[in-house]
């Protein structure tokens, strides 16, 4: 079963993307989840929850920032919180984390997720044995290597299909550091972008908060052409992200990845579909940003 996960910015984003037929609704707050489209605030988490488990969909709580000494004492009280609110289950990175979630006996179940690091069935496995139900694999993985992982992965594993991809993160405040090195005044960070000097048609997005400096890929990910694949290959949790595609925009967009994903399951994916969606996809996906299949159909030879 195909398990379609999407971030919401707000509330209201959140109802329209159950009413769209999502299952699971990925949120967080910035002190423990990284690149979210909001904050949300204890009772905004609360409340979501409810509304999800009203029309039986699910929750994932992001816990999977970087985690400093100043952060840990908060994690026990946070378990806490998540477990009163009904979470179904968290995405964790840090080890330390782990650690304290088996220690003090949380019920919540965990995805294991430290970004771009999990390339191989060997460490999906390594982390289902200490009680992972699941992985994020890095996003700049080709097909045959997500193959060979699904083949070999005793838990299930997620890809995202869409969204933009984080290349970099650093916990240095690099925005800040260039705005006070050049003497400029600081910019909306919504719209940011980074160029290499020798190839200025490139537009890497940069945003720093509270966990420092992120930056994304040229082109966002667009795989909804590709997901017979997906599913020919046994991958049955795919992420949506709408870090950088707001509001309703974002909601059609989920659309159409839900009626690609029913049009799967009951045999009724054909090209003339795909095609369909796929324009409506580019519809409203943010006409300045650009899309592509990521590392998806390359060969892992030409990989560099």
């Amino acid at each position: 079963m195909v398990e379609l996960i999407a971030t919401a910015e707000s509330i209201n984003q959140a109802k329209l993307l159950i009413d769209a037929d999502v299952d699971t609704l990925y949120i967080g707050e910035a002190t423990f989840g990284l690149r979210l489209p909001a904050n949300f605030s204890p009772e905004e988490i609360k409340e979501i929850c409810h509304i999800a488990h009203a029309k039986h969909k699910k929750v994932c709580v992001a816990m999977n920032a970087i985690i400093h000494n100043d952060r840990v004492k908060l994690i026990p009280g946070y378990f806490d919180f998540l477990q009163e609110a009904g979470a179904d289950y968290v995405t964790i990175g840090d080890p330390g984390i782990i650690h304290l979630l088996n220690k003090h006996e949380v019920s919540i179940p965990y995805v294991y997720d430290p970004h771009t690091m999990v390339t191989s069935a060997k460490q999906v496995n390594f982390w289902a044995k200490r009680g992972a139900k699941g992985a994020v694999l890095a996003r700049e993985l080709t097909y045959e290597e997500l193959i060979s992982i699904s083949e070999h992965a005793d838990v299930p594993v997620e890809v995202l299909v869409y969204g933009a991809t984080c290349i970099h993160h650093s916990k240095r405040p690099l925005v800040t550091n260039y705005f006070s090195y050049t003497n400029e005044k600081s910019k909306n960070q919504e719209h940011l972008f980074i160029s290499e000097p020798k190839k200025p048609e490139t537009h890497y997005s940069i945003y720093e908060d509270m966990n420092g400096t992120h930056i994304f890929d040229t082109n966002d990910i667009n795989l909804l052409p590709h997901l017979k694949k997906l599913v020919d290959a046994g991958i049955s949790k795919w992420k949506l992200d709408g870090i950088y595609t707001q509001g309703r925009a974002f909601v059609e967009v989920a659309k159409q990845f839900v009626q690609a994903k029913q049009a799967l399951l009951d045999k009724g994916w054909s090209d003339e579909l795909k095609e369909k969606l796929n324009l409506k996809v580019k519809e409203h996906h943010p006409s300045e940003r650009t899309l592509g299949e990521g590392f998806f159909l390359k060969n892992p030879n030409d990989v560099q």
